[in-house]
């Protein structure tokens, strides 16, 4: 396992980051647990999770198993989800962060959270409370360094330009949906994370299961993450042309190279410049190995070019036409 570092910080965490939303969920506890010191006892030490998973549970089960080797490990967990039938138990209020915070670290059994992430941006709290509040957070010891989930480019321009003119704590990092299917990123949330120095650690890495190989044109599954979801986690969303296609293409290295298609598509991210450190889960221990057989070793060049290619977004025009004016 090698370790990359997290934004503009001194922060090293692995290049693969252990995803715990199955935990307590897909996956019991101690299924999980051993998930955790598998992880661990091979080098990793990124873990993620957040309050809203299974009811708090995930945290739970998380703080749990790394209680004796906390030291080891990088732990990040997000708030913003609603987490309660009153009004204020969602959203990014000084009021509801503060109380977010103290039951994360509850749940996780740690005096500090090395990674506090904001899960999707807010429409009704001024990003001033927030940003002032996490700032807060980090100065108490609390929190270590803070980041954001799924925000577009101009919130988190918004939250990094306040930081930054008030000379608070800024976002080191941002967790968004990101793999050989889904693109939109290269638009203009990794070229901003470039341009700032923010660290991207993607979650849904081989497209919720899509890109394992196990699903066909024609087939409806039955069971599983895509068998239930919603929007873009749902199979109708997913089974187009352009992800058969994609698919094919990492079925045909894999053929090459004796590797899985999860295995390959994880590699393909791992040795992407803006990537830190992917988001994997597991339902499976069998899974979880698996997965971790994505480090170690580095598709080739032809390989990874070929992949680049067939799962490009449809036009890139507008880069290219503002490259024109670049000195």
């Amino acid at each position: 396992m090698e370790y990359r570092v997290l934004g503009k910080s001194g922060l090293l965490v692995s290049e693969l980051c252990l995803g715990a939303m199955t935990f307590g969920k897909e996956v019991n506890e101690a299924d999980s647990t051993k998930m955790i010191h598998r992880f661990l006892d091979q080098g990793g030490n990124f873990i993620d999770t957040a309050d809203v998973y299974v009811g708090g549970e995930s945290e739970r089960i998380v703080g749990k198993a790394i209680k004796d080797r906390r030291s080891e490990v990088v732990l990040a967990t997000k708030v913003r989800m609603r987490v309660g039938p009153h009004p204020n138990d969602f959203g990014y209020s000084r009021r509801r962060i503060l109380e977010g915070v103290d039951q994360s670290l509850k749940r996780l059994n740690t005096d500090y959270i090395d990674l506090y992430q904001l899960h999707v941006w807010d429409n009704i709290t001024p990003i001033e409370e927030t940003i002032r509040t996490l700032d807060d957070l980090v100065s108490s010891g609390k929190v270590r360094y803070i980041g954001c989930s799924n925000f577009l480019a101009w919130q988190m321009m918004k939250a990094l330009s306040y930081s930054d003119f008030h000379n608070l704590v800024r976002f080191i990092s941002i967790q968004p949906q990101y793999s050989l299917l889904n693109r939109e990123m290269d638009r203009e949330v990794l070229p901003l994370c470039k341009e700032e120095n923010v660290g991207v650690i993607p979650w849904a890495p081989i497209g919720g299961g899509f890109l394992t190989g196990k699903y066909s044109k024609g087939d409806v599954p039955k069971s599983g993450r895509l068998s239930n979801g919603v929007g873009e986690s749902s199979w109708e969303y997913r089974s187009n042309e352009k992800n058969f296609k994609i698919l094919q293409a990492v079925q045909e290295v894999t053929h090459e190279i004796d590797k899985t298609p999860a295995q390959v598509a994880l590699n393909w991210l791992l040795n992407k410049e803006e990537i830190t450190s992917p988001i994997f889960g597991a339902s499976s221990l069998e899974q979880f190995e698996e997965n971790m057989g994505s480090v170690g070793w580095k598709l080739s060049e032809e390989h990874w070019d070929n992949l680049d290619k067939v799962s490009k977004l449809p036009s890139e025009y507008p880069t290219r036409f503002l490259e024109k004016f670049r000195r």
